[in-house]
Protein backbone atom coordinates (compact mmCIF):
# COMPACT_ATOMS: atom_id res chain seq x y z
CA UNK A 1 0.00 0.00 0.00
CA UNK A 2 2.60 3.10 -1.54
CA UNK A 3 1.87 6.18 0.89
CA UNK A 4 2.01 9.57 -1.17
CA UNK A 5 2.39 12.89 -0.13
CA UNK A 6 0.36 16.13 -1.17
CA UNK A 7 2.11 19.30 -0.79
CA UNK A 8 -0.85 22.71 -0.62
CA UNK A 9 0.90 25.30 -1.33
CA UNK A 10 -0.03 29.26 -1.59
CA UNK A 11 2.92 30.18 -4.68
CA UNK A 12 3.72 33.34 -5.35
CA UNK A 13 5.85 35.54 -7.97
CA UNK A 14 9.22 33.97 -7.03
CA UNK A 15 10.01 30.72 -8.78
CA UNK A 16 13.28 30.37 -6.67
CA UNK A 17 11.11 30.47 -3.20
CA UNK A 18 8.61 28.31 -4.65
CA UNK A 19 11.10 25.67 -5.21
CA UNK A 20 12.36 26.02 -1.90
CA UNK A 21 9.53 24.92 -0.81
CA UNK A 22 8.79 22.16 -3.27
CA UNK A 23 12.22 20.93 -2.49
CA UNK A 24 12.11 21.13 1.54
CA UNK A 25 8.63 19.07 0.86
CA UNK A 26 10.24 16.07 -1.01
CA UNK A 27 12.87 15.88 1.51
CA UNK A 28 10.52 15.68 4.37
CA UNK A 29 8.04 13.11 2.38
CA UNK A 30 10.77 10.67 1.54
CA UNK A 31 11.96 10.85 4.83
CA UNK A 32 8.38 9.85 6.17
CA UNK A 33 8.07 6.73 3.94
CA UNK A 34 6.04 8.23 0.44
CA UNK A 35 6.82 7.26 -2.88
CA UNK A 36 5.41 10.27 -4.50
CA UNK A 37 5.20 13.92 -3.85
CA UNK A 38 2.14 15.53 -5.96
CA UNK A 39 2.07 19.47 -6.06
CA UNK A 40 -0.89 21.89 -7.30
CA UNK A 41 -0.78 23.59 -10.38
CA UNK A 42 1.51 26.21 -11.40
CA UNK A 43 3.44 25.38 -8.19
CA UNK A 44 7.09 27.22 -9.07
CA UNK A 45 5.06 30.23 -10.21
CA UNK A 46 1.64 31.89 -9.98
CA UNK A 47 1.41 35.14 -11.70
CA UNK A 48 -1.17 36.58 -13.13
CA UNK A 49 0.38 39.74 -14.03
CA UNK A 50 1.83 38.21 -18.08
CA UNK A 51 4.20 41.01 -18.56
CA UNK A 52 6.05 40.09 -15.23
CA UNK A 53 6.01 36.30 -15.27
CA UNK A 54 6.11 36.39 -19.30
CA UNK A 55 10.21 36.72 -20.09
CA UNK A 56 10.82 34.30 -16.90
CA UNK A 57 8.24 31.90 -18.94
CA UNK A 58 9.77 32.37 -21.99
CA UNK A 59 13.50 32.14 -21.11
CA UNK A 60 15.51 28.37 -19.78
CA UNK A 61 14.80 28.92 -16.33
CA UNK A 62 11.75 26.47 -16.43
CA UNK A 63 14.63 23.70 -17.62
CA UNK A 64 17.01 24.58 -15.40
CA UNK A 65 14.12 24.29 -12.66
CA UNK A 66 13.67 20.97 -14.52
CA UNK A 67 16.72 19.40 -13.92
CA UNK A 68 17.12 20.61 -10.47
CA UNK A 69 13.47 18.47 -9.48
CA UNK A 70 15.21 15.55 -11.49
CA UNK A 71 17.87 15.48 -8.99
CA UNK A 72 15.63 15.81 -6.43
CA UNK A 73 13.67 12.86 -7.36
CA UNK A 74 16.79 10.88 -7.78
CA UNK A 75 18.85 12.05 -4.43
CA UNK A 76 15.57 11.41 -2.24
CA UNK A 77 14.63 7.95 -3.65
CA UNK A 78 10.90 9.62 -4.67
CA UNK A 79 8.81 11.00 -7.64
CA UNK A 80 7.73 14.18 -8.27
CA UNK A 81 4.59 15.18 -9.67
CA UNK A 82 4.45 18.75 -10.42
CA UNK A 83 1.16 19.76 -10.70
CA UNK A 84 1.55 22.43 -13.62
CA UNK A 85 4.43 25.00 -14.51
CA UNK A 86 4.09 27.59 -16.65
CA UNK A 87 6.57 27.07 -20.37
CA UNK A 88 7.10 28.23 -24.03
CA UNK A 89 4.86 26.96 -26.60
CA UNK A 90 4.14 27.71 -30.22
CA UNK A 91 2.58 31.20 -31.59
CA UNK A 92 4.20 33.50 -28.57
CA UNK A 93 2.15 31.79 -26.10
CA UNK A 94 3.07 29.29 -23.20
CA UNK A 95 1.73 26.05 -21.87
CA UNK A 96 0.55 25.11 -18.66
CA UNK A 97 2.36 21.94 -18.03
CA UNK A 98 2.10 18.79 -15.69
CA UNK A 99 5.74 17.42 -15.39
CA UNK A 100 6.61 13.77 -13.43
CA UNK A 101 10.11 13.12 -12.66
CA UNK A 102 10.74 9.27 -11.37
CA UNK A 103 13.19 8.86 -8.25
CA UNK A 104 15.39 6.73 -11.00
CA UNK A 105 16.00 10.22 -12.90
CA UNK A 106 13.70 9.63 -15.60
CA UNK A 107 11.59 11.69 -17.10
CA UNK A 108 9.63 14.26 -17.48
CA UNK A 109 6.81 12.97 -18.47
CA UNK A 110 4.48 15.53 -19.52
CA UNK A 111 1.05 17.09 -20.27
CA UNK A 112 -0.84 20.18 -21.00
CA UNK A 113 -3.52 21.51 -19.86
CA UNK A 114 -6.38 20.97 -22.58
CA UNK A 115 -9.17 23.37 -21.17
CA UNK A 116 -8.64 26.98 -20.78
CA UNK A 117 -10.16 28.46 -18.07
CA UNK A 118 -12.06 31.64 -20.17
CA UNK A 119 -14.75 32.48 -17.59
CA UNK A 120 -16.19 35.94 -16.23
CA UNK A 121 -17.69 34.87 -12.22
CA UNK A 122 -20.55 36.71 -10.51
CA UNK A 123 -18.19 38.07 -8.14
CA UNK A 124 -16.78 39.93 -10.72
CA UNK A 125 -13.66 38.20 -11.18
CA UNK A 126 -12.25 37.65 -15.19
CA UNK A 127 -10.09 35.04 -16.32
CA UNK A 128 -9.09 34.63 -19.85
CA UNK A 129 -6.29 32.05 -19.97
CA UNK A 130 -6.40 31.57 -23.84
CA UNK A 131 -5.11 34.73 -24.41
CA UNK A 132 -1.74 33.57 -23.02
CA UNK A 133 -1.70 30.05 -23.11
CA UNK A 134 -1.95 26.98 -25.45
CA UNK A 135 -4.10 24.14 -25.10
CA UNK A 136 -3.24 20.72 -25.52
CA UNK A 137 -4.19 18.19 -27.42
CA UNK A 138 -2.96 14.42 -25.98
CA UNK A 139 -4.58 12.67 -23.59
CA UNK A 140 -1.43 11.14 -20.67
CA UNK A 141 -0.99 8.19 -18.94
CA UNK A 142 2.09 6.94 -17.17
CA UNK A 143 2.48 3.25 -16.50
CA UNK A 144 3.98 1.28 -13.40
CA UNK A 145 4.22 4.14 -11.24
CA UNK A 146 4.26 3.96 -7.58
CA UNK A 147 0.63 4.59 -7.64
CA UNK A 148 -0.26 2.10 -10.84
CA UNK A 149 -0.93 3.53 -13.80
CA UNK A 150 -1.41 7.46 -13.48
CA UNK A 151 -3.58 9.98 -15.65
CA UNK A 152 -3.08 12.97 -15.87
CA UNK A 153 -5.07 16.41 -15.81
CA UNK A 154 -5.08 20.23 -14.59
CA UNK A 155 -8.06 21.99 -13.24
CA UNK A 156 -10.40 23.00 -15.15
CA UNK A 157 -10.83 20.21 -16.89
CA UNK A 158 -12.27 18.60 -14.25
CA UNK A 159 -15.65 19.70 -15.56
CA UNK A 160 -15.29 18.18 -18.67
CA UNK A 161 -15.84 14.04 -17.82
CA UNK A 162 -14.99 13.27 -21.54
CA UNK A 163 -11.53 13.11 -20.69
CA UNK A 164 -12.19 11.00 -17.68
CA UNK A 165 -14.29 8.39 -19.70
CA UNK A 166 -11.00 8.64 -21.60
CA UNK A 167 -8.53 7.97 -18.62
CA UNK A 168 -11.04 5.64 -17.16
CA UNK A 169 -10.75 3.64 -20.63
CA UNK A 170 -7.18 3.08 -20.11
CA UNK A 171 -7.45 1.25 -16.63
CA UNK A 172 -5.95 4.21 -14.91
CA UNK A 173 -5.51 3.35 -11.15
CA UNK A 174 -5.18 6.99 -10.22
CA UNK A 175 -5.72 10.19 -11.59
CA UNK A 176 -3.35 13.64 -10.53
CA UNK A 177 -5.84 16.81 -10.87
CA UNK A 178 -3.60 19.82 -9.47
CA UNK A 179 -5.72 23.05 -9.30
CA UNK A 180 -5.63 26.56 -8.19
CA UNK A 181 -9.37 27.21 -7.88
CA UNK A 182 -11.21 30.10 -7.17
CA UNK A 183 -12.43 30.13 -3.83
CA UNK A 184 -16.24 30.77 -5.10
CA UNK A 185 -16.15 27.85 -8.07
CA UNK A 186 -14.59 25.74 -5.03
CA UNK A 187 -16.94 26.36 -2.63
CA UNK A 188 -19.99 25.56 -4.94
CA UNK A 189 -18.45 22.63 -7.27
CA UNK A 190 -14.68 21.31 -6.13
CA UNK A 191 -15.82 17.99 -3.87
CA UNK A 192 -18.56 17.43 -5.52
CA UNK A 193 -16.70 17.35 -8.63
CA UNK A 194 -13.52 15.92 -8.12
CA UNK A 195 -15.95 12.76 -6.19
CA UNK A 196 -17.48 12.28 -9.26
CA UNK A 197 -14.52 12.13 -11.67
CA UNK A 198 -13.41 9.41 -9.32
CA UNK A 199 -16.82 7.61 -9.54
CA UNK A 200 -16.85 7.34 -12.99
CA UNK A 201 -13.56 7.17 -13.53
CA UNK A 202 -13.33 4.26 -11.07
CA UNK A 203 -9.98 5.31 -9.73
CA UNK A 204 -8.08 7.17 -7.12
CA UNK A 205 -7.88 11.00 -7.69
CA UNK A 206 -5.64 12.82 -6.34
CA UNK A 207 -6.02 16.84 -6.45
CA UNK A 208 -3.32 19.05 -4.38
CA UNK A 209 -4.47 22.60 -4.19
CA UNK A 210 -3.24 26.32 -4.19
CA UNK A 211 -4.61 27.85 -1.00
CA UNK A 212 -4.83 31.51 0.58
CA UNK A 213 -4.30 34.37 -0.93
CA UNK A 214 -1.45 35.00 -2.88
CA UNK A 215 0.97 37.67 -4.12
CA UNK A 216 -0.90 38.42 -7.60
CA UNK A 217 -4.07 39.40 -5.74
CA UNK A 218 -5.88 36.03 -6.35
CA UNK A 219 -7.42 33.61 -3.61
CA UNK A 220 -7.58 30.22 -4.05
CA UNK A 221 -9.71 27.63 -2.27
CA UNK A 222 -7.17 24.39 -1.12
CA UNK A 223 -8.52 21.57 0.18
CA UNK A 224 -6.68 19.29 -1.59
CA UNK A 225 -8.19 15.97 -1.67
CA UNK A 226 -7.66 12.71 -1.90
CA UNK A 227 -10.87 10.44 -3.23
CA UNK A 228 -10.53 7.06 -3.34
CA UNK A 229 -12.61 5.03 -6.48
CA UNK A 230 -16.00 4.35 -4.29
CA UNK A 231 -16.25 8.46 -4.26
CA UNK A 232 -15.09 8.32 -0.51
CA UNK A 233 -12.98 11.03 0.68
CA UNK A 234 -9.76 9.93 2.37
CA UNK A 235 -7.69 13.11 2.85
CA UNK A 236 -9.56 16.43 2.80
CA UNK A 237 -6.49 19.24 3.69
CA UNK A 238 -8.56 22.12 4.34
CA UNK A 239 -8.67 26.05 3.21
CA UNK A 240 -6.94 27.65 6.27
CA UNK A 241 -3.26 27.11 5.70
CA UNK A 242 -0.76 25.42 3.46
CA UNK A 243 0.88 22.32 3.89
CA UNK A 244 2.29 18.75 3.23
CA UNK A 245 -0.40 15.82 4.06
CA UNK A 246 0.09 12.13 3.34
CA UNK A 247 -2.38 9.30 2.29
CA UNK A 248 -1.86 5.31 2.34
CA UNK A 249 -3.49 4.26 -1.50
CA UNK A 250 -5.22 0.69 -1.22
CA UNK A 251 -5.17 -0.69 -5.04
CA UNK A 252 -7.00 -3.49 -4.23
CA UNK A 253 -9.67 -1.11 -3.66
CA UNK A 254 -10.29 -0.19 -7.12
CA UNK A 255 -10.64 -3.83 -8.26
CA UNK A 256 -13.68 -4.27 -5.33
CA UNK A 257 -14.95 -1.16 -6.94
CA UNK A 258 -15.23 -2.14 -10.30
CA UNK A 259 -16.19 -5.62 -9.91
CA UNK A 260 -18.97 -4.27 -7.55
CA UNK A 261 -20.04 -1.76 -10.64
CA UNK A 262 -18.58 -2.73 -14.01
CA UNK A 263 -19.56 0.38 -15.21
CA UNK A 264 -16.22 1.08 -17.36
CA UNK A 265 -17.34 -2.49 -18.89
CA UNK A 266 -20.84 -1.86 -19.51
CA UNK A 267 -19.84 1.37 -21.20
CA UNK A 268 -21.63 1.76 -24.48
CA UNK A 269 -20.81 3.77 -27.77
CA UNK A 270 -23.92 6.65 -27.83
CA UNK A 271 -24.25 6.89 -31.22
CA UNK A 272 -27.98 7.15 -31.99
CA UNK A 273 -29.98 10.36 -31.15
CA UNK A 274 -33.83 11.03 -32.25
CA UNK A 275 -35.56 14.87 -31.65
CA UNK A 276 -38.93 14.66 -31.24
Amino acid sequence: MPKIAVLQMTSGIDPEANFEVIANAAEDAAAQGAKVLFTPEMAPLLDRDRKRAGPWIASAAPHSLGDKFADIADSNGIDIAIGSMPVGASNGKFANRSCYWTEGGGGPVTYDKMHMFDVELATGETWRESSAYEAGEWVVTLDETPVGRLGFSICYDMRFPALFEALGQRQCDAIAVPAAFTKPTGEAHWHVLLRARAIEAQAFVIAAAQVGKHEDGRETYGHSLVVDPWGEVLLDMGEDEPGLGFCDIDLGRIAEVRAQIPSLANRREITNYSEQ
